[in-house]
Formats: C-alpha cells, structure tokens, sequence
C-alpha cells in the first residue's frame, strides 16, 4: 500500500514527513528507514519524521535519523513539522506539541518558524572544548576558517573516540565573526556525516558563544544551508533559558512510495 509522504527543508536540514495522524504507520523498521533516506535508493532526507495525534497537545513529533534508529530532539526537524501542522491545516497562533526530549512549542510568522528549545542547565568543558545538551548532546569546538575545515574526518574522530562512541555525540565547528555572528558546520551522529545544517547544534553553539554579559541575546549564526538565529536569556554561564531557534523552513515537494519492499 502506497504512503503519501512530503519533503521539507530547514536551511538545508532535509526531512521526508509523514502525516500519521491515522496511524497507518505503526511500525518503521531500521533497514527500511534507512532506504528512504538513501540519497540514491530511496526519497533522500537526513531524517524521516511523523506527525502523530497525542492527546493532549497539537501533535506529537516522531523522529528517526537516516540511520534508521529513532533520534534525539531535532530543532531544524521541530521546525519544520511546526510548518508541516500549519499546512496540514491544524492552524494556530501558537503551536503546543510533544517530542523526544518533552513539550516544545512553536509559532509560523510568515516564512520563519520559530521554535523554543529546552532549558540549558549544564556546560562542561573537555579537553579544552565544550559540552552540552540542547535536546541532544553536543561537542563545541572553537576553530579559526572553519569553511576551509574537514568536518567529515575530524567530526567523525571525536564522535567515535573512546568516551563518546557508545552513546554518540554531534561535533559543531564553530567561527566566531563578531560578538553577535557566528559560523558553525556539524557531523551529526545518526547521519554520520556533516549536515547542511543542525538545529540543536545551532542552539548549543549560539549559546557558549554568547557575550560576558547577562540577559537576553539574539546570536546570527550562518550554515551552509543558511541563516538562522538563536534568542535566549542568559543567566549565567551554566543555565540558559527562553531558548528560541528561528529561521526558514518550507515544503520542497511530496509523492507517494511503497512503505514495505
């Protein structure tokens, strides 16, 4: 039986969605997630996503990396099903929905989305370089001509060293333009490649590259799929809060495929 799906963008940061509010689809396997995510084989997406019913809330958030295995909170992907909600016709001024790391809630204001993130309590330092969790855990390393940088090999090296291989890390690369602008490239675990651009490694890195100072802060930050910014509220250097990621995200195109072989 065919499955309508649709393909959406956030700054590069692709996903294949499916509207599941029915639950036609109520179980996904790794092998088979991993082909429609296949460049080549299949629809092509670094994430697959479905839009289920939760009582509740607006909706629930269900996201797999393009490995097959269920991921981690997703922000570009959150943004994008805040926009997929909207087109599927559940309008609202405010978006209230559930996902891998808890409630999350959105707004659509023309082509920007906005999503808030959660709380910040914890950074940590290792080997020089940061720690932290946006909803998935995330490496910050400070680097100088970042765009010239091979993310694939050196994210991959730090993923997949001794502490963090079990588990897996996402590894962000990040440039510093000015005290408010930031440039950032990730090797995304799950993908196991270096994305277009990661929501929740936006956020993290947005945040410990914020000024000295306290209070609330906007940071610019450019990817290779785009422009996105971070609002928050610093509180101190270890707990941030009012987390919001902001930017584009739209519908690329939809078709049908066969879910099973």
């Amino acid at each position: 039986m065919p499955i309508h799906f649709y393909k959406y963008q956030g700054t590069g940061n692709d996903f294949i969605i499916i509207d599941n509010r029915n639950w036609s689809v109520t179980e996904l396997p790794v092998e088979r997630v991993k082909l429609l995510c296949d460049r080549r084989f299949g629809i092509g997406a670094d994430g697959l996503m479905l839009l289920n019913s939760r009582t509740g809330y607006d909706f629930e958030m269900k996201y797999y990396n393009s490995d097959g295995k269920a991921g981690s909170m997703c922000g570009n992907g959150g943004r994008c099903m805040i926009r997929f909600a909207h087109d599927m016709g559940i309008q609202k001024n405010s978006y209230h929905f559930l996902a891998s790391d808890g409630e999350h809630s959105g707004t659509v204001e023309g082509p920007i989305v906005k999503l808030k993130m959660k709380d910040v309590d914890a950074v940590s330092e290792y080997d020089q370089d940061l720690l932290l969790n946006t909803g998935s855990p995330h490496y910050i390393k400070n680097v100088s001509e970042v765009m010239d940088l091979d993310v694939f090999h050196e994210g991959m090296d730090i993923r997949y060293n001794a502490d963090f291989a079990r588990e897996g890390i996402n590894v962000n690369f990040v440039e510093e333009l000015t005290p408010g602008e930031i440039i950032v490239r990730t090797y995304e675990r799950g993908v196991e490649d270096e994305t277009y651009s990661c929501g929740t490694g936006v956020t993290a890195s947005a945040l410990v590259s914020a000024p000295q100072a306290m209070g609330p802060m906007e940071i610019k930050v450019n990817t290779k799929g785009g422009k996105l910014t971070v609002k928050f509220n610093k509180i101190d250097e270890q707990h941030f809060e009012d987390i919001w990621l902001c930017g584009p995200a739209e519908r690329v195109f939809e078709g049908e495929i066969e879910l099973v072989p």
